[in-house]
C-alpha cells in the first residue's frame, strides 16, 4: 500500500467583522478574515496538505485569488473540490491533523464541530481528524491579535 503525506500552512489578517470562519464553522467575533474567500486559514492549510501530499501544487494554483467565481466562497466547497482531485488521482485521507494558532478568539468549544465538518468534507470518522488550538504566547502577529495562521498534516493511501 502506498502512502503520502503533506503539510500545508496558511494565514489571514483580521479586519472589521463580526465573525471568522476556522473548520467550517461561524465563530462570532469583533472582526473578520481578510480573504477573497472566506477566510478559513484552517481549511486552506488543510487543502494545502492534501494537494501537496498528492502531488497537486497548491491551494492558490487551483483556486486563484485573481478568479472572481472563487470570491467569497465557502472553503468547505473548496476542500470537497480537492477531495474530487484527489480521487481522481487515485489517493484518499487517511487522516489529517491541524493545529489553528491565535490569541483571540477562543476556539475551544468550537473544535468538535470543526473536527465534525471535516470529517464530513473528507468522508472520514471524525476519530481520525484532530483539530487544535493554540496561542502564541503574545508573540508574533498571532500574539498581537494582527490574524491567525494554521498548519495541516495530511496522510493519504492510494486506491
Amino acid at each position: 500500500m502506498t502512502f503520502r503525506i503533506g503539510q500545508g500552512y496558511d494565514a489571514h489578517r483580521f479586519k472589521s467583522g463580526d465573525h471568522v470562519v476556522l473548520g467550517g464553522e461561524k465563530i462570532p467575533f469583533d472582526r473578520g478574515m481578510a480573504a477573497h474567500s472566506d477566510g478559513d486559514v484552517a481549511l486552506h492549510a488543510l487543502c494545502d496538505a492534501l494537494l501537496g501530499a498528492a502531488g497537486l501544487g497548491d491551494i492558490g494554483r487551483h483556486f486563484p485569488d485573481s478568479d472572481p467565481a472563487f470570491s467569497g466562497i465557502d472553503s468547505r466547497v473548496l476542500l470537497r473540490k480537492v477531495v474530487e482531485l484527489l480521487s481522481e488521482k487515485g489517493y484518499e485521507p487517511v487522516n489529517v491533523d491541524l493545529t489553528v494558532i491565535c490569541q483571540a478568539p477562543r476556539l475551544g468549544g468550537h473544535i468538535p464541530a470543526m473536527c465534525e465538518n471535516i470529517a464530513a468534507d473528507l468522508g472520514l470518522t471524525v476519530d481520525r481528524v484532530n483539530v487544535k488550538a493554540t496561542t502564541t504566547e503574545k508573540m508574533g502577529f498571532e500574539g498581537r491579535g494582527e490574524g491567525i495562521s494554521a498548519q495541516a498534516v495530511a496522510l493519504l493511501r492510494a486506491v
